[in-house]
C-alpha cells in the first residue's frame, strides 16, 4: 500500500494537474453532476462579475468565485490523480507490447513468417522460442517450455507451461527463457491481456459500479432538492422586504450541496481497482471487486489453497512386536531415491524424529521406483528387498492371508489413519509387514486464524475437494472451516453455487481448470489462476497474476476495504454539510431574521467572513481527504453492528468537528487579514 508521499510526488502531481485543468470540458464534468453544477455556479458568479453585480464588495466576490473554481479543480484533480498512478505501469506495458513480434507459422513444416504481434488474429498458429516473448494471450497446443512471467506477475521464479492439462495458457509480454513451444491465439486483435491491463490501470474504460450508479443518483437528487430550496429564497426575502445576493446564494447552494464525497467518489473507486492491481489481481470490472465485499460464503479448494497441497509423513505406526526405529528404518531405506515430496518426507521424519543414521543406500542397491501398475515402490538392500505402498497393493505382491494377525492389526491401523484424514502407506521386508506410515495433507500455517477472521467478518467459509467424506472431514475440522464438500465433481460445485445464491447470497470461489470454469462463471466472484487454462480465465471475473489460491481471502479484504471507503467518506461528508449550515444560513439570513443569531454558534466575526470562510473551508476539505480516498480506510475484520458504530463514531463524529473548527479558523484568518 503506497503512502501519502508517494500519492504526491511530482511525477505523479505535475501531470494530475494538468489532467485536472483537462477535465474542466463540460463533456467531461457532467460525468459529476454535482462537480458540474458547482462549475456552472462559478461561470455564473464569474459572469455576474465581469456584469457588475451591486450588493458585495468586488474582493468579496473574486475570493468567492476563486474558490469555487479551486473547489471544481479539486474535484478532478483527486479523479486525475488516482488514473494517474496507473499511469507508469501502463506506460511500460505498452512499452513491452510496442515491442511484440511473432513467428507466424505458415503451415509448412517449421517454417515461418516474423510479423507484428498486432496482425496476428484469433486461431493463428506462432512459435515462441528461448529468448522470445510471447507475442499473444494463447494456449500452448504442442511443446513445454519454462516462461518468466515476472513483466506481468513480478515473480522471478519461472513457471512450466505446457500442452493439455491445466497449465497450457500462455500470456502476452511474458518471456520463454528454455526450449520451444507452439502457441495458439485465443485473444482477438486489442482484446489480450496487456490491453485489459492498460485500460484498467488507466481507468479508461472503467464504468461505475452500481453501489456508485445508485451513489451519484442520491447526490444528484439531493443537489436538485437543495437548488429548488435555494431558488425559493429570494421570494421569501422579497417578503421580508430585503434582498439577498446571487453570489450569496450561490455560496448557500454550494456548501448545501454534498461536493466532498462527489469529488472524490471517482477517485475512491478508480484506487480501489488499482490496489487490486498493485496486489496482483485483474479485475474485468469495478463490479467484482464490490461484489467481493459483500461475499457471504467463500468456496475454496483444500489442495494447495487450506493444505500445503503435498502429503507429508507424520507418524510411523508399528505392528505388535515390531520396534518403531525397525520401521522407520525400512522405511527411509524404501524411500531414500524417491524423490517425491511424500518420498522426501519419509526420509526427514526416519531422520528427525527416530535418529536413524543412514545416509545413502549401499552400492550395488537396486532402486525399485513407483508404478502405476504396481503402486509400489522400494530399494533391494543386499538381496534384503524392502517396500512400501498402498495396503491392498503390499498385501497382494507379497500374499499375505487375510486372516492373519498381522494383516488384520494393519488393517486397523491403516482404518485408523484413513478416518483421521490421513493416507497409509504399508511397509514390508522381506515379505513381513512392519507397518504403516500416515502421511497426512498439512494444513497451512495461520489458516485456521484466517477462517476466524472471515468468521468475523460473517463469511462462511466452504472447504471444496475430492476426497473422501472422512478424510474431508478430518481436514475440514483441523482448518476451522465451516463446512465442507467432499468427493466434488463439477455438477456438485455449480450446484452448490446456485443452492447458495437461490438463498440470497453471495458467493466467491477460485479455480484453475476446465471443470471449474462452469463455477467459476456462476459465482459472484470468480477468481481465476493466471496459470489455468483460457476457458478458466475467461471465465472468471477475476485473474490472480499470482496464481495463489489463498489470495481469494485478501480479495475480500480489499473489496470490504473499498466499500468501507466509500462509506466511511460518505459519512463524513454527509456530517459535514450539517455542520456547515450552522455556519453559513445564520449568516446569510441574520439581517432578515435577526432571531437566527443564536444559531451562530461558532461566534464567527461577520456574515461575509462566515460566508467566505465555510466556502474556503468546503474547498480545503476535498484535497485534505484525497490520500485517505486514494490509500483507503484500513480495514479491520468485525461484524456488521460494530463496524458502523466504529464508523460512526470516527468519520460521523469527525464530520462534525472538523467544520466547526476549521471554519473558526479559517474565520480568525480572514477576519484578522480583513479578507471580508
Amino acid at each position: 500500500m503506497n503512502t501519502p508521499s508517494s500519492m504526491f510526488s511530482a511525477s505523479l502531481v505535475l501531470p494530475a494537474i494538468r489532467d485536472a485543468f483537462g477535465k474542466l470540458n463540460p463533456r467531461e464534468l457532467i460525468r459529476n453532476p454535482v462537480m458540474f453544477v458547482t462549475a456552472c455556479v462559478a461561470t455564473l458568479l464569474t459572469l455576474l462579475l465581469i456584469l457588475g453585480e451591486p450588493g458585495l464588495p468586488l474582493g468579496f466576490q473574486l475570493q468567492l468565485i476563486l474558490w469555487l473554481w479551486l473547489t471544481v479543480l479539486f474535484g478532478t484533480f483527486a479523479e486525475a490523480l488516482a488514473e494517474g498512478r496507473g499511469r507508469a505501469q501502463a506506460a511500460s506495458l505498452r512499452a513491452t507490447k510496442a515491442e511484440l513480434k511473432a513467428k507466424l507459422m505458415l503451415g509448412v513444416g517449421d517454417t515461418y513468417e516474423i510479423v507484428p504481434a498486432s496482425r496476428l488474429e484469433k486461431g493463428e498458429i506462432v512459435l515462441v522460442e528461448t529468448g522470445d516473448l510471447i507475442p499473444a494471450d494463447g494456449e500452448v497446443i504442442e511443446g513445454v517450455a519454462s516462461v518468466n512471467e515476472a513483466a506481468i506477475t513480478g515473480e522471478s521464479a519461472p513457471v512450466i507451461r505446457e500442452a493439455g492439462g491445466d497449465r497450457s495458457a500462455v500470456t502476452a509480454g511474458t518471456r520463454v527463457i528454455s526450449d520451444r513451444i507452439t502457441v495458439r491465439v485465443t485473444a482477438e486483435p486489442g482484446q489480450g491481456f496487456l490491453d485489459r491491463m492498460i485500460a484498467l490501470v488507466e481507468g479508461a474504460e472503467r464504468r461505475k459500479t452500481p453501489n456508485e450508479v445508485a451513489l451519484t443518483i442520491l447526490l444528484v437528487g439531493l443537489t436538485i432538492i437543495f437548488l429548488i430550496a435555494v431558488a425559493t429564497i429570494p421570494g421569501f426575502a422579497a417578503y421580508a422586504g430585503g434582498m439577498v445576493p446571487v453570489a450569496l446564494l450561490a455560496a448557500l447552494l454550494i456548501t448545501l450541496i454534498p461536493t466532498t464525497i462527489a469529488a472524490l467518489l471517482s477517485a475512491i473507486g478508480i484506487a480501489g481497482m488499482d490496489r487490486l492491481v498493485r496486489f496482483n489481481v485483474l479485475a474485468k470490472s469495478g463490479r467484482a471487486v464490490e461484489a467481493a465485499g459483500d461475499v457471504d460464503v467463500l468456496l475454496l479448494d483444500k489442495t494447495g489453497t487450506i493444505t500445503i497441497g503435498d502429503r507429508q509423513a507424520s507418524e510411523f505406526r508399528p505392528l505388535a512386536g515390531v520396534d518403531v526405529d525397525t520401521l522407520a528404518e525400512a522405511a527411509l531405506l524404501s524411500s531414500l531415491a524417491d524423490e517425491t515430496p511424500e518420498g522426501r518426507s519419509i526420509v526427514v521424519l526416519a531422520r528427525e524424529r527416530h535418529a536413524v543414521r543412514v545416509a545413502a543406500l549401499v552400492a550395488g542397491s537396486e532402486v525399485i521406483p513407483f508404478s502405476a501398475q504396481t503402486r509400489l515402490s522400494g530399494v533391494r538392500v543386499a538381496d534384503a528387498l524392502i517396500q512400501k505402498g498402498a495396503i491392498d497393493s503390499v498385501l497382494k505382491a507379497h500374499e499375505q492371508p487375510g486372516d492373519s494377525l498381522a494383516v488384520r492389526e494393519l488393517i486397523r491401523v491403516t482404518d485408523e489413519i484413513a478416518r483421521g484424514g490421513g493416507t497409509p502407506l504399508a511397509v514390508v521386508r522381506e515379505g513381513k509387514l512392519l507397518g504403516a506410515i500416515h502421511l497426512k495433507d498439512v494444513v497451512k500455517a495461520g489458516i485456521r486464524e484466517r477462517f476466524g477472521e472471515l468468521r468475523k467478518m460473517g463469511i462462511r467459509t466452504v472447504m471444496i475437494t475430492g476426497d473422501n467424506p472422512l478424510t474431508a472431514a478430518a481436514i475440514a475440522a483441523e482448518a476451522g472451516v465451516d463446512d465442507f464438500l467432499a468427493q466434488a465433481t463439477p455438477e456438485d460445485k455449480l450446484a452448490l453455487i446456485r443452492r447458495e445464491q437461490a438463498e440470497g447470497r453471495l458467493v466467491a470461489m477460485c479455480g484453475d481448470g476446465t471443470n471449474d470454469a462452469p463455477a467459476l462463471a456462476q459465482a459472484d466472484v470468480g477468481v481465476a489462476m493466471n496459470t489455468g487454462t483460457q476457458a478458466a480465465r475467461e471465465a472468471g471475473n477475476m485473474v490472480d497474476l499470482d496464481s495463489d489460491p489463498t489470495k481469494l481471502i485478501e480479495i475480500v479484504g480489499l473489496g470490504k476495504q473499498l466499500l468501507m471507503t466509500r462509506g466511511a467518506l460518505t459519512t463524513f461528508s454527509v456530517a459535514n454539510d450539517v455542520a456547515k449550515y450552522f455556519a453559513i444560513i445564520p449568516a446569510i439570513f441574520v439581517a432578515l431574521y435577526p432571531g437566527l443569531g443564536v444559531l451562530n454558534v461558532m461566534g464567527l466575526a461577520t456574515p461575509r467572513s462566515a460566508v467566505l470562510s465555510a466556502i474556503i473551508f468546503n474547498a480545503l476539505i476535498i484535497p485534505l481527504l484525497v490520500p485517505l480516498a486514494l490509500k483507503g480506510v484500513r480495514y479491520r475484520p468485525m461484524a456488521a453492528g460494530p463496524l458502523l458504530a466504529r464508523n460512526l463514531s470516527i468519520y460521523g463524529l469527525g464530520g462534525l468537528v472538523a467544520p466547526f473548527i476549521g471554519i473558526k479558523l479559517i474565520d480568525l484568518a480572514v477576519s484578522g487579514l480583513h479578507l471580508a
